[in-house]
């Protein structure tokens, strides 16, 4: 009986059943996109990023989202990113970036010294002006060498630019990073900035400091349509209020790049393997010739006291090393 009724069927009974999701398979080839058009990615805001196309009268300003082919990779100020889609930059359009070129240059830190989470500022970016206000708030030299040690950790030249020197006296301060190479420049609110000017010529400097230090109000100075916002030192905490909330590329008129950053108050620099963290005082490092074997530079017989003691380098060089080392050596314990 089974079999009569079997017998009886034919191709039109047969049922079909939809395939779940898409009919045709995804392909894993990607697009080449030889057409993409490359730009620097000058300002990040939820999940957009702002970027600049072309030079001169061909320069345009444009917005974009990240492709899906990129997946999460990171994209920050400084980046060279190739775009595809609308890159006329006018109102209401957006494109699309679809690659990130090999980065030359990456500014790290972490939030202290025992956070593993490695946190870029920057790509791309040839310079580190370390923002030093000399008084109001006072001068943090830590955050200085830290910023410094991070800088030549990168690959990127240190600069030290000094503010409110109307307010106090900028020999001292200069003093203790002369053995490290690195260039001062002194500035006052009003005073002229040429010096400053001809040190950014042609550069992608990364401006960096505390919170109150004067970096926005140079900023504005050195690129009037910026427009950032400045604040003004607490008298109580003698601590800045954070101005700037996000890092943002601003073109200079004589050629080269601005990066103005957040005003920080720590940081960490877990990411810069200890037994290199001396090679950012080359003062110091010389000494360490006279150092015993295995030496941690933190010890009774360690030759780096005789040396600061015979004028090669200064104690207060020496103590900053140190907190370096033992900040380091409890983050292995």
């Amino acid at each position: 009986m089974a079999d009569r009724k079997h017998s009886r069927l034919d191709e039109d009974d047969v049922r079909v059943r939809p395939q779940r999701g898409k009919s045709r398979p995804r392909s894993k080839d990607r697009p080449a996109h030889e057409d993409a058009e490359q730009g620097m990615v000058v300002a990040v805001d939820r999940g957009r990023w702002t970027c600049v196309v072309g030079s001169g009268d061909d320069e345009r300003v444009i917005t974009a989202m990240r492709a899906r082919e990129m997946g999460r990779k990171g994209i920050v100020v400084g980046d060279l990113a190739d775009l595809v889609g609308d890159l006329s930059g006018t109102d209401d359009t957006l494109a699309r970036i679809v690659r990130i070129a090999p980065r030359t240059t990456t500014l790290r830190r972490t939030a202290d010294d025992t956070d593993p989470e490695e946190r870029v500022i920057v790509a791309n970016a040839d310079q580190l002006a370390v923002v030093v206000a000399l008084a109001n708030p006072e001068p943090q030299p830590r955050l200085v060498d830290r910023a410094i040690l991070a800088a030549l950790d990168a690959g990127i030249k240190p600069l030290l630019i000094l503010t409110k020197s109307d307010l106090a006296d900028p020999d001292e301060l200069i003093r203790q990073y002369q053995a490290l190479d690195v260039q001062a420049i002194v500035t006052t609110k009003g005073d002229d900035l040429s010096e400053l000017h001809a040190a950014l010529t042609q550069h992608k400097t990364v401006f960096l400091g505390a919170s109150g230090v004067g970096k926005s109000t140079l900023v504005n100075a050195l690129v009037p349509e910026a427009d950032r916002a400045t604040g003004h030192v607490n008298a109580v905490t003698g601590r800045g209020r954070h101005t700037s909330t996000s890092a943002v590329a601003l073109e200079l008129t004589n050629g080269g790049w601005v990066i103005d950053t957040p005003g920080i108050r720590s940081f960490g620099i877990a990411h810069v393997e200890p037994n290199r963290l001396i090679q950012g005082f080359a003062d110091l490092a010389t000494g360490t010739e006279h150092c015993p074997r295995g030496c941690s530079h933190d010890e009774a017989e360690c030759g780096l006291d005789a040396w600061v003691e015979q004028g090669e380098s200064t104690h207060e060089r020496l103590d900053s090393l140190r907190r370096l080392l033992r900040s380091r050596s409890s983050e292995s314990r």
